[in-house]
């Protein structure tokens, strides 16, 4: 969510070539020991498959264009890749499209695998290993850089973020001392407020946000929207939802287009059973792995589910099995909660929450492992994350009641 500094291919084949193409992938992927899913086929010559974005891609995307054609004649220029991979990387969060990062990956290659670069480029690098989930490296890189320039505030800000998502609360908030003081305003005191908000003190920093957000009027609109987002969620967590509902559409006024808000504000719908309305948010926005699961889920809790649904599982399932080929693990926690949720999987889900929690501590971790843990009737299970959230003090009004019915499954 923080700013950075404040393919297919189409085969025209016959339709017999097709089918036997699908159906030798389709062996392959059984022999592998992962379920093939049904090709969704339209019904109907109208129906939709899928909404591209209405707008043109704006002066960023003439922005990058630009930047691309200076790197193509200069492709060992370091700078001209910062800048590319820097507007790549917040291309790819303001759109939750991971493409955006296999292009900064790409532009970072010829330094990727090299030991001696400067700080912004291990800074870089270690944004995209954050993407792919690999925190280790990525908090390694982070630290290269930092002996190099430990007025590196960026580092800082990644490194508390990680830290954060890991569930290491005290390290994150180690790591908002130097970032406050090199970059004093709303970015150190959101890193701040984040960090307590998550570790048994919300409600005072839900007032620390609500403070900075209107003692830093001239802020980048980012920055603002970053820390609008971390007051919504944690609004959400402490059952405050009309205050959160108010508070994500100052988000979205601010950043209509912000795939995370819009999914982060759908979740808070679902839980309030308003379906309709989460798929109204959703319904034109990029149709990203994120984004379809919560459109199926909100299909799902309406009666009659609108005719989309079966085309959103179906996508669903295959960019899952997709993901399992390539060995990218980076859905796990929405792949659990399709298991669960929509397939009704529980045991499926249980063991895909539980490789989930391996990686990343968030509250919405917490939840779906503790969600299959119940649905599976296994108490066990879930006590990693029992722990946690007894070592962490996290408030979390929803994860409590979780945490109260499974103790009635563990002592009936």
């Amino acid at each position: 969510m923080v700013s950075i500094l404040a393919q297919a291919a189409r085969c025209h084949l016959p339709a017999a070539g097709l089918r036997r193409i699908s159906a030798s992938l389709c062996a392959l992927w059984m022999a592998l020991g992962i379920a093939c899913a049904e090709p969704f086929v339209p019904t109907d010559g109208e129906q939709v498959i899928e909404r591209l974005r209405s707008s043109g891609l704006g002066s960023e995307g003439g922005e990058l264009r630009q930047l691309r054609q200076q790197l193509n004649t200069a492709p060992m220029n370091l700078t001209l890749a910062e800048q590319y991979a820097r507007k790549c990387i917040e291309r790819s969060r303001s759109d939750s499209d991971p493409r955006y990062l296999g292009r900064a990956q790409a532009a970072m290659a010829p330094w990727w695998n090299a030991s001696a670069i400067p700080a912004n480029a291990f800074v870089i690098r270690g944004i995209l290993k954050q993407s792919q989930h690999d925190f280790t490296n990525a908090l390694c890189d982070l630290q290269l850089a930092l002996t190099q320039d430990p007025r590196n505030a960026q580092a800082w800000l990644t490194r508390s973020t990680i830290l954060t998502v890991l569930g290491d609360y005290t390290g994150a908030r180690r790591a908002c001392i130097p970032l406050a003081q090199l970059t004093p305003g709303l970015i150190a005191l959101t890193a701040v407020a984040n960090v307590a908000c998550l570790n048994g003190d919300a409600e005072r920093g839900c007032a620390l946000l609500r403070n900075a957000l209107r003692d830093n009027p001239n802020t980048a609109e980012r920055e603002r929207v970053w820390a609008l987002t971390i007051l919504a969620e944690t609004e959400v967590r402490i059952g405050h939802s009309e205050d959160a509902q108010e508070t994500f559409k100052k988000a979205l006024q601010l950043d209509p287009r912000d795939v995370y808000i819009q999914c982060a504000y759908a979740d808070l719908l679902l839980d309030l059973g308003r379906g309709r309305e989460a798929e109204h948010l959703l319904k034109n926005s990029v149709p990203s792995d994120s984004v379809l699961l919560r459109l199926a889920l909100a299909e799902a809790q309406q009666s009659p589910p609108p005719a989309d649904l079966p085309m959103h599982v179906s996508m669903l399932r295959a960019r899952f099995e997709e993901g399992h080929l390539r060995g990218d693990f980076v859905h796990q926690r929405e792949e659990a909660r399709f298991l669960l949720a929509i397939e009704g999987n529980a045991a499926g889900a249980l063991k895909m929450a539980l490789l989930n929690w391996h990686v990343q501590h968030e509250p919405a971790d917490a939840r779906i492992l503790l969600e299959s843990a119940l649905a599976q009737r296994d108490a066990t299970a879930a006590l990693p994350v029992l722990a946690f959230i007894q070592s962490s003090h996290i408030e979390d009004s929803r994860l409590l009641f979780l945490t109260e019915r499974l103790k009635r499954v563990q002592h009936p």
